[in-house]
């Protein structure tokens, strides 16, 4: 049963004690089959993600809470299938929006996830480590950046489960494009997901996930694989990152092979603080 099966656009999804789902209308390339907004709680709520400003997801958001009161509206981060929604729910509830610090960045370099969102404006930043509580909930605040520089994960600490936005997901590996997606931050956050205990991860696109510290081990054994990858070419000779993205992408449609490139680029700039590899113009070198 794919995910759109299992929580219909529109419908809640009673996914845990705590935890309710609403699968917003706005599948994509990088959004798999939309945004999940999370309703935590059952007297009070908070809402996490609430994904893009669209008439259907807000209506279906309204009838969800079903006149529960609202504690807060929380965004993991700013990109524009998570957070352009806050607003104008906000608005309707009376209700602060809490989360990550804003955060805009003009990118023209090819992407293969949504822009930045120029209109959120949070009532409170939540600092790694900051709670908000409701009636038998606690959602705390954990910094994650890489995916982003200001994207936060939210720990349900009466559950173990983590809200982990876009630093991982059930379905692909996250895009970490440079300028703001920062490789070396990337793969920190993820080392410090596999210190932790959580049960399960529940993340913006794609299922929950039930084996969390393995999936994390997976993600950041794939990223040491395409560095060894990068690496290699270097060692053959292939110093552009066009001709790196063919070789390392062989059978990928060639119209993702853009922001592949941004993800080679990120690589890069990691291994160049390393000391391993120095920028030549548009070309790169492994430091001698």
């Amino acid at each position: 049963m794919n995910q759109s099966e299992q929580a219909p656009y529109g419908i809640i999804e009673r996914i845990s004690p705590l935890v309710g789902r609403v699968l917003a209308p706005n599948p994509s390339a990088f959004s798999y089959t939309g945004t999940q907004t999370y309703l935590v709680g059952t007297e009070d709520l908070a809402v996490i993600d609430p994904g893009p400003d669209e008439e259907d997801h807000l209506n279906a958001l309204i009838a969800a809470i079903a006149g529960r009161p609202v504690k807060a509206i929380m965004c993991t981060h700013t990109h524009r299938d998570h957070s352009p929604a806050a607003a104008p729910l906000a608005s309707t509830l009376r209700v602060p929006i809490i989360g990550c610090a804003p955060l805009s960045i003009e990118d023209d370099g090819p992407r293969a996830d949504a822009a930045f969102d120029t209109s959120y404006a949070p009532d409170q930043i939540l600092g790694d480590g900051e709670s908000v509580t409701g009636e038998g909930w606690t959602l705390k605040a954990l910094a994650t950046p890489g995916h982003t520089s200001n994207h936060l994960c939210f720990d349900l600490v009466e559950e173990q489960a983590l809200f982990t936005g876009d630093h991982v997901m059930g379905w692909s590996t996250s895009v970490v494009s440079p300028p703001d997606g920062d490789m070396t931050d990337y793969m920190n956050s993820l080392a410090l997901l596999m210190e932790r205990k959580d049960v399960v991860y529940y993340p913006a696109h794609g299922p929950a996930v039930d084996r969390p510290q393995r999936l994390a081990r997976g993600l950041l054994g794939h990223r040491k694989q395409r560095e060894g990858q990068i690496i290699r070419e270097l060692e053959r000779g292939v110093t552009y990152i066009p001709d790196m993205v063919a070789k390392m992408y062989k059978g990928v449609d060639v119209r993702l092979h853009g922001a592949a490139g941004r993800s080679v680029l990120a690589h890069l700039l990691d291994l160049s603080r390393q000391g391993r590899v120095r920028q030549q113009g548009d070309h790169w070198a492994l430091q001698a």
